[in-house]
């Protein structure tokens, strides 16, 4: 027997979606409301996520459609977070996921993960700490490790690059001025902004984050490589420690 379960989507608008022995049935949603179509009429930022990832998983597997396997896997495996972290190993060992679907979706968050940093090494320059915080945000707010990078700048605050230091674990990222000044250095950049992540979604700097902030300023002075900023990613939120005058 048919049960209406109603969902709510992304951007405030509620669907009631018919499932059929908990599946989705595309079919029964007005034209207006499938995922293509929905994309055609009204844009890609009218589709909740797990109409987006239908899209991309195309076709649905035996009694189970891409919309019904897109919210299972969103529900059942933490989310838009997980598909930021997976492998294709990973992604394949899921019920109705095989090495093509599996690839799919790799190559998508890829994908996006690329667009997200499509020009910040081409005349991008950074005026305050939210240029820098754009910047970094979409690539390191899902992940589950902390990340720490440092966005290297010419005198005119011109992104020269951004260079992966260190991957540490859930609680601590392990970091050393050393590694933190060898590509600044061999670069000739005139200033760096240090930024990292907080898996837990909280970008409120703890002592540690401060005091390694302290020891990096140090360190630049002696250099001539001055430390404008430390930016602490969260999911969806960021903190700068300049802004904070913690430093």
């Amino acid at each position: 027997m048919n049960r209406l379960i109603k969902l709510h989507a992304q951007r405030g608008v509620d669907l009631v979606i018919d499932y059929v022995n908990n599946n989705v049935t595309i079919s029964k949603l007005p034209e207006s409301e499938r995922p293509r179509e929905k994309m055609f009429k009204k844009g890609p930022k009218s589709l909740s996520n797990a109409e987006l990832l239908a899209i991309i998983l195309r076709t649905g597997i035996k009694n189970q459609s891409a919309l019904s396997l897109a919210y299972r896997i969103l529900s059942q495996y933490n989310g838009l977070k997980f598909l930021a972290n997976t492998t294709v190993e990973e992604l394949s060992q899921i019920d109705g996921i095989g090495l093509a679907k599996a690839t799919q979706l790799m190559a998508a968050a890829e994908l996006g993960r690329r667009i997200s940093q499509y020009g910040a090494e081409n005349d991008t320059y950074i005026r305050c700490p939210k240029d820098a915080a754009d910047i970094l945000m979409e690539e390191m707010r899902y992940l589950n490790k902390e990340h720490m990078k440092v966005i290297l700048l010419n005198i005119k605050c011109k992104v020269i690059s951004i260079e992966e230091i260190s991957i540490g674990s859930l609680t601590a990222s392990l970091a050393h001025p050393r590694e933190i000044f060898i590509p600044a250095v061999k670069k000739s950049s005139a200033a760096i902004i240090l930024a990292h992540n907080h898996p837990s979604g909280d970008p409120q700097p703890s002592k540690d984050d401060v005091d390694l902030t302290k020891r990096i300023c140090e360190a630049g002075k002696i250099l001539g490589i001055e430390l404008y900023d430390h930016i602490i990613i969260g999911n969806g939120v960021y903190v700068s420690l300049k802004e904070k005058n913690l430093f």
